[in-house]
This record gives C-alpha cells, structure tokens and sequence, in this order.
C-alpha cells in the first residue's frame, strides 16, 4: 500500500499488513473418468490413483488424482495482496518500510508513525531520541507496528520522516494510509423480568465475509447480580473431556447467528439503591477467531435492564416453625429492612384482613409499633400467630405502614402453611 509523496524526496514510505495468509482454493470442479461410466459408490480410494503422476500436461488437471483432490485445496498459502477488511477487536499489524530510491544516502532519519481516528491520535513508533544513522543509496529501513483496533469509523495511519539529504538539506516527509474499520459483529439483547429471576438472551450475528469460530461469549455481571448460563440440554460422554474440550460455536460468513441466554439473581447482599435508579445488569465479553486462527475480541457497553422499583421499606419472612399446631400460639420472625438512603419511622405491624374470615389472625395485640430505622439498616422482630382451621392454610395481609401518617409501605407476601392437630 503506498501513498503519493510530495515534492523531490529521496525517501518514500511502503507499508504492507500483516495478518495470517488464506487458504489457496482451485476453481475447477475435478471428476474421476469413471464417474461417467458408473456411479461414486462404484468408486474406491485405490481407484482414484490415475497413472498420470509423471505426466507434466495440463490433459489432467480436471482429474481426481487422489480423493483429497475434489477439496480443491492445492496446499499453498496466499499471502494478502491487499489491505483487505479490518474490524474493531483485531489487532491492525502493519510492515512499514522507507527506501531510498536516490544516488545518495539519507543521514540521520527521525521516523514517527501515528494512527488517527476523530478522536484521538496514537503514537506507535517514534526514533526521535535514537534517528537512523544512515540509509544508503537503494537501502532501506524496515519496522513493525501493531494497534489494538478499538474504535470504528475512517483511521488514517501517518508515517513521517525527517532526514538530511545527499545535499545536506533537512527535509520532511509526511505519508498518509487510510482505511476504514468495520463492525465484525451485531450484538441485539432482549431483557425478561420474571418473579425474582431476569433473563437476559443475546443474539450474535457476523457481519464479515468469513466465517468466525466464537472461543468465548461470557456475560460479566454488575456486582449486585449473579448469572447462570442456560444452555440445551445435550447428551455427552464424558463432562470432564468436554470441559476441556470444548468445540467453538461457527458463526457462518455473511450473516450467521448464534443465540445465548443467560439467567441473573439479584444477590442477597445487594445494596439498596433508590427506587427511580437505573438497573445495570452488566456486559458481555466476545472472543473470536477467523482466517487461520486470527484472533478477534470485543466488550459491549452495559446492558441495562428495567428500572429497579424497590419499595422504600420491605418486609419479608425470616423464620417459620416447622410445626404449627391448630389453636396454638406459634412465632414468626419477620425482617423489616429501611432501602432508602434517609432515616424513616415508626412503623406500625398490623392485619388488614377481616377477623371473621382470617383462618391465621395476630395473637395478643393487634397493631406492633417498631422504632425508626436509619438508612439502610434492617431489623428482625417476632409476631404472634394463631391458625383456627386445619390443613393448608394461608398467612395474608400482614403489613407495615407509617405509625404516624398511617402510609402503607409494604405487605407481606402471602404465605401457605399446614395446620396440623395435636397428637
């Protein structure tokens, strides 16, 4: 790849890429002269050797030779005759080169190469602090540079020479080589709130003209969230093996898909954050590879999920007996925990449901006031219970509200239990 110089310069700048060569493929379409007579099953592997392996004609060259023939695979390799399609996540490695196409040689040559994108400039050689000594008459001064591709959009790669010529003149030659990145893959997330779990499923899709093998598709949660990958269900020998073992996922060239769905749990000690606040659920971290194993890696940006609704004050179950014995007291622990970044209380515990058609009721008083809680803090209490009924039963309406202002901030989740009679 070169770029037009400017003015009457010893000096000139030729830059190559370097990224892992390309399978060299035979166009032609190769048969065995049987084939005509007679169907492939007729065909052996002793069959296909042709008695023409000293024949150096082309009378040949659409006949199988030998059964790997019919890949059309020659068993060269072809280096890249052009600058080809860079993506975002490869490494951009590029052998630069400057040559000295006059009769004299160039002294002292101070060499810069730069990438530019639209947002920032980045250094990638620089021999201001030791110069090239010489360069002689038909010589020239070889380098390799190498730039994490992190940004799409147009890139400008800027070489630069400042040397001294045969007439002793400092001069300066600027070199510019564009190209354009391109996005390798399209990430679409689709986020499901289902009770206390949220599924997160993600679709891949590859944009380029290759096929990419997908090394790795790990989802790194935000640190109040748990993940689980679920995948099919597939019969396999051995796990261990397959641990170890474990094939890439093809993403076909020009538009194959793969699917991944994962499950995330709120931890238990998340801390609380503000009812209105955005829900973070993390990001996904892609490793790939393409032509010959070349690698490829990309981060998404955070995925959000819904907004995070969180009552200011939450009340849930702690601790229940296993036994509970029809027309006995028995105690149940409950947690009130303040999610709000203020102090708020009192609180008063009550029952909002009709004594004469609750099965469970409060036994004693009726209305628990519980002193006010800081911010973030939590407190466990007991509350006296008594079941009228037998068999499976259920705790409902118990609630907690401002002991003041008389607000309800939350209800206890409905709660089965079996009655059973004293033996």
């Amino acid at each position: 790849m070169g770029s037009p110089t400017h003015g009457n310069h010893s000096l000139a700048f030729r830059v190559m890429r370097l990224c892992r060569p390309s399978f060299n493929s035979s166009a032609p379409l190769r048969l065995h002269p049987l084939d005509l007579i007679a169907g492939e099953d007729y065909l052996t592997a002793g069959d296909m050797r042709l008695p023409h392996d000293s024949d150096l004609s082309f009378r040949d060259r659409f006949l199988l030779g030998n059964p790997t023939d019919a890949m059309g695979l020659t068993g060269q390799l072809v280096l890249p005759q052009s600058f080809g399609a860079i993506y975002l996540g490869e490494t951009f490695c590029s052998y630069i080169s400057i040559n000295n196409s006059s009769k004299f040689e160039a002294r002292d040559v101070v060499i810069k190469a730069e990438i530019q994108t639209d947002r920032q400039r980045i250094l990638l050689l620089d021999t201001s602090k030791s110069p090239v000594e010489t360069i002689r008459s038909g010589g020239r001064y070889d380098f390799i540079v190498e730039h994490d591709v992190k940004e799409l959009g147009p890139h400008t790669l800027v070489c630069t020479a400042l040397y001294n010529d045969g007439d002793g003149e400092r001069k300066y030659l600027p070199q510019f080589f564009k190209f354009v990145v391109a996005n390798p893959l399209s990430v679409r997330t689709k986020v499901r709130a289902v009770k206390e779990n949220t599924f997160l499923e993600a679709s891949i899709e590859n944009h380029t003209k290759t096929n990419l093998f997908m090394d790795q598709v790990d989802f790194e949660p935000a640190p109040q969230w748990t993940v689980t990958v679920l995948k099919a269900d597939e019969d396999s020998g051995d796990s261990k093996i397959d641990g170890l073992f474990k094939p890439p996922a093809l993403l076909k060239a020009g538009g194959g898909i793969q699917n991944y769905l994962y499950q995330l749990k709120l931890t238990q000690e998340t801390a609380p954050v503000k009812p209105t606040g955005t829900n973070i659920l993390g990001k996904l971290q892609i490793t790939w590879r393409s032509n010959l194993g070349e690698p490829g890696r990309l981060q998404t940006q955070h995925i959000l999920g819904n907004p995070i609704a969180l009552n200011e004050i939450e009340l849930r179950l702690a601790e229940i007996p296993q036994v509970i014995n029809l027309e006995r007291p028995f105690l149940v622990r409950l947690s009130l925990a303040n999610q709000t970044d203020r102090k708020i209380g009192p609180f008063e515990i009550l029952s909002q449901v009709d004594s004469l058609e609750d099965v469970v009721m409060i036994n004693g008083l009726q209305n628990l006031v519980l002193p006010p809680l800081d911010a973030s803090e939590s407190t466990d209490f007991n509350l006296n219970l008594i079941a009228t009924r037998l068999g499976v039963q259920k705790i409902s309406g118990i609630t907690v509200c401002d002991a003041k202002e008389k607000k309800i901030y939350d209800t206890l989740a409905d709660l089965e239990i079996f009655v059973s009679s004293e033996c």
